[in-house]
C-alpha cells in the first residue's frame, strides 16, 4: 500500500488533520502506523479504506488506485477492524456475524459454519447466542475482529485492536495477527502501546501534526538513535514529551 502527499481539512476545523503524508509498506507484512493524539492515524486509515475521501493526494492498495471507479474493488480486498466497536448490541455474537456475512455476499449454512469456526478460534463460541451488549471489552474486540475477516481480506486494518482489553485478550488478538499474516495477509494497525508495536511489527511509519516523521524497522529505529533503547523511546525522540489532548 502506498499514500503520497495526502491532505485532509475537515469542515468547521481550525488545523489541517492530514498535511502532505506520505508514506508505503511493502504487501505481507505487519505494519504500524503510529503517533501521539490527534497525528491523523484514524483519518488516514479510514481513507486507504474509503470511508473518508481526501482533499489532494493519492492512495493504492495492491496497485489498485483508491478513486471513486475502484472503491468497491478495494472493499473486497480490505478487512476494517474500527477503534469504535461496529456491533449491534442487542444482537447474539452469531446474529451480528451472520448479518456481517450476508452483508459480504455468503448465506446459509456455509455462512454459519465460518461463524461458528471463528467464534471458536477465538474462543467465543459458548458466547454464539449471548447479546454482545452483555460482553466484556476483550469478547467486544475479538468478535468486532471476526466482522472484519469474514471475507478474508487480502489487507486487514485495525484501529487499536488491544485498546482496553485484559491480558489474555491482547495475547489472543496478537498470536492472530501473526498467523493471519503468516497466511501471506498483509496487517496494518494503529495503537499507542510502542511495547506491542515493537514486538510484532516488520515496519512503522511514525507521524505527527498530520505528517510523516520517520518510517523503518524497529530495530532499525532504535539502532540509529545513540540515547534510546526501545520503540517509546524513538517515539519521544521524534514527537516530543509534551501531552496531547
Amino acid at each position: 500500500m502506498a499514500v503520497n502527499d495526502l491532505h485532509k481539512t475537515y469542515a468547521g476545523a481550525l488545523t489541517p488533520s492530514l498535511r502532505g503524508l506520505s508514506f508505503s509498506f511493502p504487501e505481507g507484512k505487519i505494519a504500524g502506523l503510529l503517533g501521539p493524539n490527534g497525528a491523523g492515524k484514524t483519518t488516514t486509515i479510514s481513507i486507504l479504506c474509503g470511508l473518508v475521501k481526501q482533499d489532494a493526494g493519492k492512495v493504492r492498495i495492491f496497485d489498485i488506485p483508491q478513486e471513486a471507479g475502484r472503491r468497491e474493488q478495494i472493499k473486497r480486498v480490505v478487512g476494517i477492524v474500527p477503534q469504535q466497536i461496529a456491533l449491534f448490541p442487542q444482537l447474539t455474537a452469531l446474529e451480528n456475524l451472520v448479518y456481517f456475512g450476508n452483508l459480504y455476499g455468503f448465506k446459509g449454512k456455509a455462512l454459519k459454519d465460518k461463524v461458528m469456526g471463528h467464534l471458536e478460534a477465538f474462543g467465543l463460541e459458548k458466547a454464539a447466542n449471548k447479546e454482545v451488549g452483555r460482553f466484556s471489552g476483550g469478547m467486544k474486540r475479538r468478535t468486532n475482529i471476526i466482522a472484519a475477516i469474514l471475507h478474508e481480506p487480502e489487507l486487514l486494518v485495525l484501529d487499536e485492536p488491544t485498546a482496553g482489553v485484559d491480558v489474555q485478550s491482547r495475547s489472543m488478538i496478537l498470536q492472530f495477527l501473526r498467523e493471519y499474516n503468516a497466511k501471506g495477509n498483509s496487517v496494518l494497525y494503529t495503537s499507542h502501546l510502542l511495547e506491542e508495536a515493537q514486538q510484532i511489527c516488520e515496519d512503522v511509519a511514525i507521524m505527527d501534526e498530520g505528517k510523516l516523521v520517520v518510517q523503518g524497522s524497529p530495530a532499525d529505529l532504535i539502532n540509529g538513535l545513540d540515547d534510546c533503547r526501545n520503540l517509546e523511546d524513538v517515539f519521544l525522540h521524534y514527537t516530543g514529551h509534551a501531552v496531547r489532548d
